[in-house]
């Protein structure tokens, strides 16, 4: 029987969980000695950006990637989360299975990661098993998609689609929310001074804040893990 290798890298800052993943994809193989997983792993958003850069300027094939979207930003400041790390691979290796793995279980911020990701997988770590885990890569190696019991209910449940947030919004939240004064923002963000204040006005109306001063925007933009 001919071996199938499958490169997998899990991008996840908890190394238990990191391990239960391994320890599924090891479960997957002993039941099928037909599959081989070369797994690497990545816990913050810098290591993970190095090895997708290499997969893609040495045209490697990765196949499947476990993903956490509450990371740490990069050092540099440009990669913000998970989020940003699924954007990149499904743009430089859109071939690539991604599973998107998370605590975050609100209606909105789960729409906004369909939307800007449109994983093959979807996990909220609370309904996370052994059996679940190994039915997950089983069903992502044969015929994805697989999205576990809370990602189903929230796909059933109807979201306005004027609550999903860009890349813009997104990195004008994290700039706020380290202390960047509005008056310096438009040096890291393509947009005037006039327009990064539309785009806050417009956030505040979405997140139903009507404060003159900035702090609900972040405590709730930071809830709801868009930060």
């Amino acid at each position: 029987m001919n071996s199938q290798p499958y490169s997998v890298i899990i991008i996840d800052d908890h190394p238990l969980i990191a391990e239960a993943y391994k320890t599924a994809f090891s479960f997957v193989a002993k039941k099928n000695p037909s599959l081989i997983f070369n797994i690497e792993v990545a816990e913050d958003c810098d290591t993970a950006n190095e090895i997708i850069e290499e997969y893609n300027t040495n045209n490697k094939k990765l196949d499947i990637v476990f993903l956490d979207i509450k990371l740490p930003p990069s050092k540099d400041g440009k990669i913000l989360s998970g989020e940003d790390l699924g954007i990149k691979i499904k743009t430089l290796l859109p071939k690539t299975k991604i599973v998107v793995s998370t605590t975050l279980n609100d209606n909105y911020r789960v729409h906004s990661i369909f939307k800007s990701i449109n994983p093959d997988g979807f996990l909220i770590k609370n309904d996370i098993t052994p059996k679940e885990l190994i039915e997950t890569i089983n069903t992502i190696i044969s015929d994805p998609p697989y999205y576990s019991k809370t990602v189903t209910k929230l796909l059933r449940k109807q979201i306005s689609n004027n609550f999903l947030l860009d890349d813009i919004d997104r990195k004008i939240l994290y700039e706020l929310s380290i202390g960047t004064k509005m008056k310096e923002l438009p040096e890291m963000i393509p947009l005037s001074l006039a327009g990064i204040e539309k785009r806050k006005r417009h956030l505040k109306q979405i997140f139903n804040i009507t404060a003159s001063d900035d702090k609900e925007l972040l405590y709730l933009a930071k809830e709801k893990g868009f930060i």
